[in-house]
């Protein structure tokens, strides 16, 4: 069971960078700074921007539960 929520853990937390990097940026962070604030958003959220938030919270959900599992083994082993 240890191993499973480990490997469930590793194999979330690189998804979940991935799924962050594919985000588009909503400005005012660090790429404004480097002149990456100057385009406008008039198409608003597409379907698929829509989906990939579905997608990472669900990720982040699994993450979140391999997190506690594997502090709860910890603690109990």
């Amino acid at each position: 069971m240890t191993l499973f929520l480990q490997i469930m853990l590793i194999a979330t937390s690189m998804l979940l960078v991935l799924l962050v990097l594919l985000h588009k940026a909503k400005g005012g962070g660090l790429s404004s700074l480097f002149g990456g604030g100057m385009q406008s958003n008039l198409a608003g959220s597409s379907v698929a921007e829509k989906n990939l938030d579905r997608m990472t919270l669900f990720v982040i959900a699994l993450w979140v539960i391999s997190i506690v599992g594997v502090g709860l083994l910890i603690k109990l082993g």
